[in-house]
């Protein structure tokens, strides 16, 4: 309550962890669209031997420009490399992410199939968790594949 005689009360503080949380969610964000880019590159250079800007942009679903900002990134972080009139390339480091996304995808498949999810459900979630399912819980669907002779 303020008076004229009186300061304003000050509001109450937001939790100290709260900037630390929503931080941590934009960078789970950003590391989620990092994963799906070098995932969709790497796709289409096993299948086209060209990762083309407007095809990736196409397989996401996004404009050409935000693909070409993205890639921007991509090569900032040392993820991938392009070279003129040409495609996007993958750098090693831009490989190793892509396979590590895959086997993550792989299990989330494997696992939300084991419970009994119709396949192309299965896929589209799979879309959503792989990107965020921690070590601990991904190394649990792996255990609970594996002892039920199952595997990604």
């Amino acid at each position: 309550m303020t008076t004229a005689d009186s300061s304003p009360e000050p509001c109450p503080s937001e939790p100290p962890d709260e900037a630390a949380r929503h931080a941590s969610a934009r960078t789970a964000r950003a590391a989620a669209l990092a994963e799906d880019y070098v995932e969709i590159i790497a796709d289409l250079l096993e299948r086209d031997a060209e990762a083309r800007p407007t095809d990736i942009a196409r397989r996401l679903g996004v404009t050409h420009a935000t693909a070409i900002k993205t890639i921007g990134r991509l090569k900032r972080d040392g993820l991938a490399h392009s070279k003129p009139y040409r495609g996007v390339f993958l750098t090693e480091a831009g490989h190793e992410l892509a396979r590590r996304v895959r086997a993550r995808h792989q299990t989330v498949v494997a696992f939300l199939a084991a419970l009994g999810v119709p396949a192309d459900v299965a896929e589209q979630d799979a879309e959503g968790i792989e990107h965020h399912v921690s070590a601990e819980t991904l190394a649990a669907f792996e255990r609970f594949l594996s002892e039920r002779g199952r595997t990604p």
